[in-house]
């Protein structure tokens, strides 16, 4: 678990990876102006927080709860990233005594279900991987671009993003049990959540993970919630561009509306 910065506290839940690590950009530029706290997956090796298989995505619930504790904070803003989306909207539902906002960034929708392909994923997740790390490049290649115009400072960026996920490796069994444990749940009414909510996409050409139209699904539903585009990116934009993602995280914890 990671406590950093002061002022109105954030916390900020990971994505299907399951490694606070690969958002520390974000995390660091969010601590310039707030107290952030962030944490690895409970069933990820590194953790500090118990994991019990029998409750599935109940885990991440109660690891939210007991982060929050052990922090000492009584309230504070949810933000989830991609699956960490899952994660915040149903805290936010189920305990909304202990949130003063929820923010979604390009975050699965609750009614999400894996598509057939997917599916084969989830059956043989060590046999698929190989095939999922050689699509990859066509997948973030236009994210990149976008982001890093010149072809340095985007080298730069995919080495250090590169160490990052080196140092903080993942397992495709525990993204596919994570899936699984999503799709098996069942979430809570999205109308028990009563905080103001951020719900932040990148642009619609350029995400390839989650398509903007399955977080969108979050603005037409919440009453509250407010839709701002990252311009330049597609699903990583809290690390491609964390100070312009920080700086819509503040301006919306200030009360302060944001131009979509």
């Amino acid at each position: 678990m990671i406590d950093i910065g002061s002022g109105t506290p954030v916390v900020l839940i990971p994505g299907l990876q399951g490694r606070w690590e690969w958002m520390r950009p974000a995390v660091e530029a969010m601590a310039k102006r707030n107290r952030v706290l962030s944490f690895s997956l409970c069933d990820e090796r590194s953790s500090p927080f118990p994991c019990v298989t029998e409750r599935g995505f109940e885990n991440y619930i109660d690891q939210t709860l007991a982060a929050m504790d052990r922090a000492g904070i009584e309230k504070a803003t949810i933000a989830g990233v991609s699956y960490g989306g899952l994660i915040a909207s149903e805290f936010a539902a189920r305990h909304p005594d202990r949130v003063t906002a929820l923010v979604l960034a390009s975050a699965l929708h609750t009614a999400w279900q894996p598509n057939s392909q997917q599916r084969q994923y989830l059956k043989s997740p060590w046999l698929m991987s190989p095939l999922f790390v050689a699509t990859a490049p066509g997948r973030m290649r236009p994210e990149m671009t976008a982001a890093f115009p010149g072809v340095g400072a985007r080298l730069r960026f995919m080495a250090a993003h590169g160490v990052r996920v080196a140092m903080a490796p993942t397992s495709p069994a525990k993204m596919a049990r994570r899936i699984e444990w999503a799709s098996t749940h069942r979430f809570a009414d999205l109308c028990a959540i009563t905080s103001r909510t951020l719900v932040v996409t990148g642009e619609r050409a350029l995400d390839k993970v989650v398509p903007v139209a399955i977080t969108e699904r979050y603005v037409a539903e919440l009453q509250s919630a407010q839709h701002v585009v990252l311009e330049r990116t597609g699903h990583i934009g809290i690390v491609t561009r964390p100070d312009l993602f920080a700086e819509i995280i503040g301006k919306f914890l200030d009360a302060d509306r944001i131009p979509a």
